[in-house]
């Protein structure tokens, strides 16, 4: 009776956990078809349905209560079976009907997948035919493009260094810009790049007056009246004004060129109308640093140093000389030919003094009168020949200093290039400057010192030849005489 009652205690504690379970799984499969359903945020479980939790399990108090317990579980289980059968032929059922919607959506899907790919292949087409068309198109707006980049960029270098900035200030932000842009050019750029150009054409037609800030030589700015030829020169103030670039100012310069260049400033100042004469400089500014670089004579001739100065001194004298010999030479030729077409002998030219010899020693014999007049000849010669030899000699060493200039400063110019290289051509400029400059300076001063002396000497020459023909001619006459 014992081993029953346990018996029945085990069975209806069995199908109690059956009935429980079955419960559990019937609520977790209810939960996750309602999950699939529901919004993600669904509503908390209510007590009593399948989502709550299982209420206790009764406890049995005898063995009545036991079997009345155990028998109602089997029959909660059958029925719970007989559901969940249920159950699972309609969720069998409803899996056809959703493998068959599945399938119409997929065919759906699908056709919509074909439209899109014909869709899809058709725009491929029209993008490959516009890039060909974008790409002939932009063919001839490419080469625009690069022109215009290079015609902006030469017109900024232009524009930097053109003196007309001076009176319409900074104009290279725009030029900068289309000359570095890397997209095409905008129809309102283009138009600005015209107006630039025209600007710039129109204006180097001009002469302008007007106001502008001046770097003067003290190094103070001042404004003045600034008068603008076309983009070749600017002038203020009687003087020359230089653009520089890289500051963008106006200064004067530190040297004027040669006064027949500034002669021309102060009547184009004093105009109004009319035409008048200016030097302009066509190279905007490199004529006329040229100008203000190249070293005056005087400057020429300091860089010739201590053998330069020798050259000149001595050249001088030498000249001085000679043409104060070319003078008494001259005179004493005139009284010479006066003197032969007179008839008394006069002492005031060398002709009458050998003449008066020969006047004083009438008694004396041919001989002894040729011997008087040839001494007479001679003291003649000597004073006529007075100098003239200083005059070639100087005529010859001028040359020779002038060589020894060219040594000295050859001699300094190596010891530039042994100091400091070759590398900067102005630390060689000095020796280079005395070796050609003593050289000029004796080619200078011989060549008319040896035309000089050519002409003293022939015209000393002259007055010894008249002189000797007459004094032979006088011998002849008392040697007829004699003979007589």
């Amino acid at each position: 009776m014992r081993r029953l009652i346990a018996l029945l205690l085990l069975s209806g504690v069995v199908g109690w956990a059956a009935v429980a379970l079955a419960q559990e799984e019937t609520a977790a499969d209810g939960q996750t078809a309602e999950a699939e359903k529901a919004p993600a945020q669904a509503a908390p479980p209510v007590p009593g349905s399948a989502g709550a939790p299982p209420p206790p399990p009764p406890e049995p108090r005898s063995l009545d209560e036991l079997l009345e317990l155990v028998r109602k579980g089997f029959k909660e289980e059958s029925a719970e079976n007989k559901r969940r059968e249920a159950e699972f032929k309609s969720a069998r059922d409803r899996q056809d009907a959703l493998l068959a919607e599945a399938l119409e959506m997929f065919g759906r899907e699908e056709r919509l997948s074909q439209q899109l790919e014909a869709a899809y292949n058709h725009n491929e087409d029209a993008i490959g035919e516009n890039q060909a068309q974008l790409a002939e198109r932009l063919g001839t707006l490419g080469e625009l493009f690069g022109v215009v980049r290079q015609v902006a960029t030469d017109t900024s270098g232009n524009v930097w260094d053109s003196l007309i900035s001076s009176q319409l200030g900074p104009r290279k932000e725009l030029l900068d810009r289309l000359g570095r842009s890397k997209e095409l050019p905008s129809t309102e750029d283009l138009e600005k790049l015209w107006y630039e150009l025209q600007l710039e054409m129109t204006q180097q037609g001009r002469v302008v007056r007007y106001r502008a800030k001046v770097l003067s030589i003290e190094g103070s700015k001042e404004e003045r009246e600034v008068i603008r030829a076309g983009p070749f020169s600017a002038i203020s103030n009687g003087r020359y004004l230089l653009w520089e670039t890289h500051e963008q100012q106006l200064r004067e310069l530190t040297r004027q060129p040669p006064s027949r260049y500034v002669s021309t400033v102060e009547p184009f100042e004093e105009a109004t109308e009319g035409i008048e004469m200016l030097a302009i400089d066509p190279s905007r500014g490199s004529l006329l640093n040229a100008l203000t670089d190249t070293p005056s004579p005087l400057e020429r001739v300091q860089q010739g140093g201590p053998v330069g100065a020798v050259i000149i001194v001595l050249g001088t004298l030498a000249f001085l000389l000679g043409v104060w010999r070319y003078a008494v030479i001259s005179n004493e030729s005139r009284k010479v030919s006066a003197q032969r077409k007179s008839d008394s002998a006069s002492p005031g030219n060398p002709l009458g003094r050998v003449l008066g010899i020969y006047e004083q020693n009438q008694g004396i014999d041919a001989e002894t009168l040729e011997l008087k007049l040839d001494e007479a000849v001679m003291r003649e010669s000597t004073a006529l020949e007075r100098f003239v030899w200083l005059v070639k000699v100087v005529s010859v060493v001028a040359p020779l200093l002038g060589l020894l200039g060219t040594v000295t400063g050859m001699i300094q110019t190596f010891q530039a290039i042994t100091l400091f290289g070759a590398g900067d051509p102005k630390m060689m400029a000095g020796g280079i400057s005395e070796a050609l400059v003593t050289t000029m300076l004796g080619l200078i001063a011989a060549i008319p010192l040896v035309l000089l002396h050519a002409t003293l000497a022939n015209g000393t020459r002259r007055i010894i030849d008249v002189l000797d023909e007459q004094s032979a001619g006088l011998i002849a006459v008392r040697s007829e005489q004699t003979n007589v």
